[in-house]
């Protein structure tokens, strides 16, 4: 496939060029997928995810870095939509909020798995962090409904 499909599937047909903070409009355009429901989000998820492997290894090619540049949004979309798969249809907005919330700490702060991840080279890899930051989130999330949160 042609690089300008590549680029654009890796910023979400535009997303990522939205400034300030493209992960985090790349994070927020999945949001009502939501309302789609958890298996709906799973699947979705992985689409995203191996459309963006292909994306960023087509890119690794390109200019030969494993380079993560901020505008490549689909791992955090992918991301996201773990964690969204932890919330059930009907739940109160507030756990859509903290799903959200959870997802973009565990992205930014990068601890455990998401750091080692992230340290990885190969489009896998990027990838991947975001989709452990999503299932961690999404354990968050389903800890709290286990508390009656």
């Amino acid at each position: 496939m042609n690089l300008a499909v590549a680029r654009q599937v890796a910023a979400l047909g535009g997303v990522g060029r939205i400034r300030p903070a493209p992960g985090t409009w790349g994070s927020a355009v999945v949001l009502p997928l939501a309302f789609a429901g958890p298996v709906v989000c799973l699947g979705l998820a992985t689409a995203l995810i191996g459309l963006g492997a292909w994306a960023i290894a087509r890119l690794k090619e390109e200019n030969g870095s494993d380079h993560d540049p901020s505008w490549v949004v689909i791992d955090e979309a992918a991301g996201m939509l773990v964690a969204l798969a932890a919330v059930p249809p009907g739940v109160p907005w507030p756990w859509l909020l903290a799903a959200f919330l959870l997802f973009r700490l565990f992205d930014i702060v990068k601890r455990g798995p998401v750091g080692w991840l992230d340290r990885r080279r190969g489009a896998a890899w990027v990838m991947l962090d975001d989709v452990a930051a999503g299932a961690m989130a999404a354990a968050v999330l389903t800890a709290g409904r286990w508390l009656g949160l």
